[in-house]
């Protein structure tokens, strides 16, 4: 049993994948929905500060290498015209509510993974983007429980 909750913890660590596809899978291997939920919470969320610390790291490295330079050169500067902008039109509550509805969303390319990143391109305070991508997280935890479970219902399972 225990091999299951650890399969599922680390499929939500995946990229893409993440806990959009962990809970789905911890309802088919029937696991307790309260337990898998938490497993699956702390898998994604695992990534999210070294993300968030290393992206930004790699850019400003980067910048002035040979081939890479001009790329990430235009993603810092990109990331800091866009969040001035942002901050400017929304504020930094208005910042923190946009990336915790883009995490929550549970489609492919909006998870946690891609939300720490682009909170460390936008420069964004740390405890700010760990707060809002926690509870994007769990927004789109509750979601994907709900559509699991309705899933396993109207097939039968």
């Amino acid at each position: 049993m225990m091999s299951k909750y650890l399969a599922v913890f680390f499929v939500s660590m995946v990229p893409l994948i993440e806990l959009r596809g962990a809970i789905p899978i911890a309802f088919g291997m029937g696991l307790d929905t309260v337990p898998a939920y938490i497993i699956c919470i702390l898998g994604n969320m695992l990534p999210v500060p070294f993300i968030y610390f290393f992206a930004r790291k790699v850019l400003i490295w980067g910048r002035d290498k040979r081939y890479i330079g001009k790329f990430f050169t235009f993603c810092l500067e990109k990331g800091d015209r866009a969040g001035k902008k942002l901050t400017a039109t929304a504020g930094r509550g208005g910042l923190f509510v946009a990336l915790m509805i883009f995490v929550g969303i549970p489609l492919p390319g909006t998870g946690a993974w891609t939300g720490a990143l682009g909170a460390s391109f936008l420069n964004m305070g740390f405890k700010s983007t760990v707060a809002s991508v926690s509870l994007g997280v769990v927004i789109a935890g509750i979601i994907m429980g709900v559509v699991s479970a309705l899933g396993l219902h109207i097939f039968g399972l």
